[in-house]
């Protein structure tokens, strides 16, 4: 027996039915779903220090259970006392069935962990269905041993989903259960 993941079955189970009721879809090819998820942190102290990326490469990496990457600058800005080619941050894009696992992981683990939760702003919509989520501490994160971290980090969390509009994308990502504030 091969493993799927809880959402990926809760998707093809009971969303694609839900949406295509919802908005009248001809088709299931019709149906938004979730295509990536893509971590990010900028790090402007990384200029001074080193160290700091590589230790938060590993974070990320421990987060998403993939390997992150580095980031660079793509020109010069003096005022920074940055140089094109230095690393200022990190990212991991997430497809498939680890997405699937991190999506699980944030709704139901870290999200409730988070210091004086009472929803997700449902603002961070861009107008094409996706949607950006901040995260100021990466330590609710149940991977990140609290006591091996030398500094706390944010990082944005971006769902990029194949909905045409914000309502679409919404929808998706109600269904999956996101805890988007009630206006």
């Amino acid at each position: 027996m091969s493993y799927a993941p809880r959402l990926k079955e809760k998707y093809n189970a009971e969303i694609i039915p839900a949406l295509t009721e919802k908005f009248g879809y001809k088709t299931v090819m019709r149906v938004p779903k979730l295509q990536k998820i893509v971590l990010s942190q900028g790090m402007g102290d990384a200029v001074a220090d080193k160290k700091l990326i590589e230790s938060a490469v590993a974070d990320l990496s421990r987060i998403a259970g993939q390997k992150a990457v580095t980031t660079i600058s793509k020109k010069d800005i003096s005022n920074f006392k940055l140089r094109k080619g230095m690393p200022i941050g990190t990212k991991v894009t997430l497809r498939g069935d680890k997405m699937y696992d991190f999506l699980d992981r944030l709704l139901s683990v870290s999200l409730p962990r988070t210091r004086d939760f009472r929803g997700i702003n449902p603002k961070g919509f861009d107008g094409r269905g996706n949607f950006n989520l901040g995260v100021k501490e990466h330590i609710i994160f149940p991977e990140i041993d609290i006591d091996k971290v030398n500094r706390i980090l944010g990082m944005d969390i971006t769902f990029v989903t194949s909905a045409e509009s914000d309502e679409e994308g919404k929808a998706l990502l109600d269904a999956f259960g996101f805890p988007f504030i009630k206006k």
